[in-house]
């Protein structure tokens, strides 16, 4: 029950919703999701810390940056349906196309480049 509600909480927020549909595929700095939400970086770390403990994404540290992407195949089932079913219900709409494009151009700027801009903002 406690991964069903992990879940469900992690769910329950527009923003992690965004960044689950934006990890679809690929993996991400955080400096790109901070950027993609326009939120701070306080704030996307506790989201990313929510998905986290709720196992529907994963992170890894590279020196300074922290990189995170979707839960993989070894992932409990009800954290695989959640993605499966967040995706096919959200990939249409307009919010999350828009962060798709978004996220486009958001991708051809260096990440290490990205995350100095923002330590210096």
């Amino acid at each position: 029950m406690f991964t069903f509600m992990a879940i469900t909480r992690a769910l329950s927020d527009q923003n992690r919703v965004r960044t689950l549909m934006a990890l679809k595929g690929r993996e991400l700095c955080v400096c790109q999701i901070i950027k993609l939400l326009e939120l701070a970086p306080s704030t996307v770390s506790k989201h990313m810390s929510i998905l986290a403990n709720a196992r529907l994404v994963e992170g890894r540290q590279e020196g300074r940056w922290r990189y995170y992407h979707l839960a993989g195949d070894d992932a409990p089932d009800e954290v695989r349906e959640a993605i499966a079913w967040v995706s096919k219900s959200l990939s249409k709409t307009s919010k999350i196309q828009q962060d798709a494009k978004r996220l486009k151009e958001i991708l051809k700027i260096n990440p290490e480049v990205l995350c100095k801009a923002q330590n210096r903002e």
